[in-house]
């Protein structure tokens, strides 16, 4: 059984553009964003602050260069220290530009398997003035929420306010990543400006679940936003008529947000299907959001092989280690796709199982993995 339709699984980054966003993009009035004359990227930016409770928002090329700015706006003094999650996406994922380009030093912290850090181990982190001629200096802390190495965890509004209240305690900021805070908002039944009610900044990645081609968005105080619209200058992110990529990224908020609640139960579905798969174990209870994360128990599959065979069914996916794997649900996968997956995944593997000599030249000791997507 073969589709003719791609069934990618694996990101929600592989969205298209719908119709709606590319009449958007076409019709966007647009003029030089750099000389702050762009009235479609004003209009955006404007109401995403608002729905993200914050005063100002600034759109950027991508999540990685919203992370690293926020970051650098916080620790403006090099020697710096962030304290983040030793599984975060900003300390992993984001070519550790954090200290190449400015010179911030990561201090990171466990996370556990629900995306938190403990609070007692982050008040532990926090470096003590008195060790000034030695250490870096603490200025921020970050979070990420939903916690994608974690299979896409939510962070709780309360468990962010106690960060939050550790981070005035000590007179320091606090950065949450959102690359996929809607997704957490949904999932919690919070609203997402109650979510970042504690941060100093946002970062809001547009291009995953929510479907938009290009595109970040950063939220925070008007004094935060005026200094970020520096770096992204400084950073290359200067754009022109950036109100084609605004108005395709307005129509994605408006539209998607009320689909992620659909993604979240396709997940739940295809984590019960790989659980009744014997070559597979998976924990359906710990899918929260829009990521399935599943272990490979037969040593005789690797996620390569798997990823190959997968591959002439016409279903896509990427290991997330070298014994399990990470699909991702988006909205343009449809209840008849998770079961075309479903059914392609265990003949996968038997077809691996009984035909082993034919995959040998696939397991080369190296295994691919997600990149931070």
């Amino acid at each position: 059984m073969v589709t003719n339709n791609v069934v990618d699984l694996r990101s929600d980054t592989v969205t298209k553009p719908s119709e709606a966003m590319r009449g958007a993009m076409a019709a966007a009035e647009v003029d030089d964003d750099v000389l702050g004359a762009d009235p479609t990227a004003h209009r955006f930016e404007a109401e995403m602050a608002r729905i993200m409770g914050k005063e100002a928002a600034l759109f950027v090329p991508s999540g990685t260069m919203a992370n690293l700015i926020s970051v650098l706006v916080h620790c403006d003094v090099r020697g710096s220290e962030v304290i983040l999650g030793d599984n975060s996406h900003i300390h992993i994922y984001e070519n550790g530009g954090i200290s190449t380009i400015g010179g911030v030093h990561p201090k990171t912290v466990r996370n556990n398997p629900d995306g938190t850090m403990d609070i007692d181990r982050i008040v532990a982190a926090i470096r003590h003035p008195d060790g000034a001629l030695y250490y870096p200096t603490t200025r921020l802390i970050c979070l990420e929420n939903t916690h994608a190495n974690c299979g896409g965890k939510c962070l709780s509004a309360e468990y962010t306010d106690e960060v939050g209240e550790v981070v005035k305690s000590h007179g320091l900021k606090l950065h949450i990543d959102g690359a996929r805070i809607f997704n957490a908002s949904v999932a919690l039944g919070v609203p997402v400006h109650r979510l970042v009610k504690a941060a100093d900044s946002v970062s809001v990645c547009l291009s995953k679940g929510l479907g938009a081609p290009v595109g970040s968005v950063l939220v925070g105080s008007t004094a935060f936003i005026d200094k970020a619209k520096i770096l992204r200058k400084t950073l290359g992110g200067g754009m022109r008529q950036v109100g084609i990529l605004c108005a395709a990224a307005y129509v994605a908020v408006r539209d998607t947000v009320g689909k992620l609640a659909d993604d979240h139960r396709k997940a739940k579905v295809l984590a019960d299907g790989l659980r009744k798969i014997k070559y597979f174990r998976v924990d359906s209870a710990s899918v929260e959001t829009n990521m399935v994360f599943f272990d490979i128990v037969d040593s005789r599959i690797s996620p390569d092989k798997l990823c190959q065979v997968l591959e002439q069914r016409n279903v896509l996916a990427m290991p997330a280690s070298s014994k399990s794997m990470r699909l991702v649900i988006h909205y343009q996968i449809s209840d008849s796709d998770i079961q075309y997956a479903l059914t392609c995944v265990e003949k996968a593997a038997e077809e691996i199982l009984t035909g082993s000599k034919k995959f040998e030249h696939l397991t080369n000791g190296t295994t691919r993995n997600s990149y931070g997507h």
